[in-house]
């Protein structure tokens, strides 16, 4: 009897997935299938932690389709032939999937598995992804059909899906068993769909109230913000899960706004679905833009840059050596957890590239590597966006100091990270080279020997980048593509 087949990618939930739910209408028995490529694992931008993200989702997902009377297949190789395999031994009727906005290796993916459907005469259905428009001509009418998908009804759960007689389920490897050596992140949260909707809740319950607030600093941002990032880079969770849920508060909230339950939820709700709509804007430069991770949108500007790499200079920025206390703490931090606030990331790209004049294609793909939640189609946008190589946004270089002031007044955060500094009272933990010898060793932290000096001067470099910036900005041939950019990607709210 011929089956279908449901391929899982970056879909790993039950819940609100339209390529389960129609395959579960149809006729035939259905194997669902989750294959993990050789390919990506060698990719300069997935490391372990990514790996084994997605195979611990893979093995929850697992569980949920147990529970609903389906199997759940795992494949390390080529997916073509693992759907060979399976139609050899049952007749593949239709291959139900979800629509994947990637860089290039899955959209060559996704073209093999098309035509190698075409070529066995099966039905290849692949549906929307979130607030992705697959095809669109036009951004000036992608908000209107974004809003419009991701306010539709959510997708119920099937009842019970019938599996071929006498197939079981594969056991999910750990990433270790598959090659891959582990790395253990500090709290790393939880996998699954069940996890991810109970996160949710944790911050439509009260986490949230101080979302507006609190998402730039990071010592507030960890409990501030919605931390469902690594469920969406993978799909246990959905935007229009979330969104369904963040409405359903905000209706509770409009009721009586000014009571002390409801106090502060306004604007950070507000907040919050702003930041969904960027999540798909972002990611929808990457459905136009497959890649993002080797050519700026704008190359005519990037090549006018000339940034060079200086290895000495990108190892101190790597590993959190700068001597540049704060940074230093923040990229320690998100080497440790896999997580740092959005403000901090910001920070984190525009100092390799305006203050160090790195590449960015080099500075990005250590980011990628460290974020637990990456996502190529916000990663890059972020990292085009924060080393200048639109020609559409405005130049954004932090300073380090100002970030540290602002954000981590007393230290605390620094102190957490950089343990060198611990003792390095306030007056001086955001600039502790201005201390004396003595001082230094009273408070054990030599400046060049326990602790590195600063590895150039932070602000005449970084007004250098701007300077070298807004220069190449200016030429007639930049600015002629930066208007093309803009009408392929830029937001619609205003005009450049």
């Amino acid at each position: 009897m011929p089956v279908s087949v449901v391929w899982f990618k970056r879909d790993l939930r039950v819940s609100d997935n339209q390529a389960l739910s129609e395959a579960s209408k149809g006729p035939h028995p259905i194997i669902c299938l989750f294959n993990l490529e050789p390919e990506r694992i060698e990719r300069n931008d997935v490391s372990e932690i990514h790996i084994q993200w997605e195979l611990d989702c893979a093995r929850e997902l697992g569980k949920s389709l147990d529970e609903l009377g389906a199997k759940l297949l795992f494949n390390f190789g080529n997916v073509v032939e693992k759907l060979s395999e399976i139609h050899d031994k049952y007749e593949i009727s239709s291959i139900f999937s979800h629509e994947e906005t990637g860089l290039n290796w899955s959209w060559e993916r996704d073209k093999s598995v098309t035509k190698w459907c075409k070529g066995c005469g099966i039905t290849f259905t692949e549906f929307p992804t979130n607030g992705i428009i697959r095809g669109l001509r036009s951004r000036d009418n992608w908000k209107g059909k974004r809003d419009s998908r991701v306010s539709s009804e959510l997708i119920n759960r099937p009842i019970i899906i019938k599996s071929p007689e006498g197939l079981e389920s594969d056991t999910i490897p750990d990433a270790e068993d598959i090659g891959i050596p582990p790395r253990a992140l500090v709290d790393r949260p939880s996998s699954g769909e069940k996890a991810a909707i109970l996160v949710l809740f944790s911050f439509l319950d009260e986490r949230g109230r101080k979302y507006r607030s609190g998402i730039s600093s990071p010592i507030s941002a960890q409990q501030a913000c919605s931390r469902l990032s690594p469920y969406i880079s993978v799909g246990c969770i959905s935007i229009r899960q979330i969104l369904y849920y963040t409405r359903r508060k905000q209706r509770k909230v409009k009721i009586n706004p000014r009571s002390s339950e409801n106090r502060g939820w306004t604007s950070s709700l507000s907040s919050f679905q702003s930041r969904l709509a960027w999540h798909c804007h972002f990611i929808q430069r990457l459905e136009f833009e497959s890649t993002m991770d080797e050519v700026a949108i704008n190359p005519e500007l990037d090549e006018y840059l000339q940034r060079v790499h200086d290895k000495d200079r990108y190892q101190a920025w790597a590993k959190g050596q700068t001597g540049w206390p704060f940074f230093d703490a923040c990229m320690r931090s998100l080497t440790a957890t896999g997580w740092i606030n959005f403000r901090m990331r910001a920070m984190l790209q525009s100092v390799a590239s305006y203050t160090l004049w790195l590449p960015w294609q080099e500075t990005g793909m250590h980011l990628a590597r460290l974020f637990l939640d990456y996502e190529p189609g916000i990663h890059w946008s972020q990292v085009h966006m924060q080393s200048g190589v639109t020609g559409i946004n405005s130049v954004r270089a932090y300073s380090i100091k100002k970030q540290s002031e602002d954000q981590d007044p007393e230290g605390d955060f620094i102190r957490k990270w950089v343990e060198e500094l611990s003792l390095v009272p306030t007056e001086f933990i955001h600039e502790p080279w201005l201390m004396d010898t003595e001082q230094q060793k009273q408070y054990g932290c030599l400046i060049g020997t326990d602790y590195p000096s600063p590895i150039v001067d932070e602000k005449s470099s970084r007004k250098e980048g701007v300077s070298k910036s807004y220069s190449a900005k200016s030429k007639p041939e930049v600015r002629k593509r930066s208007r093309l950019v803009y009408e392929i990607h830029g937001s619609r709210k205003r005009r450049n």
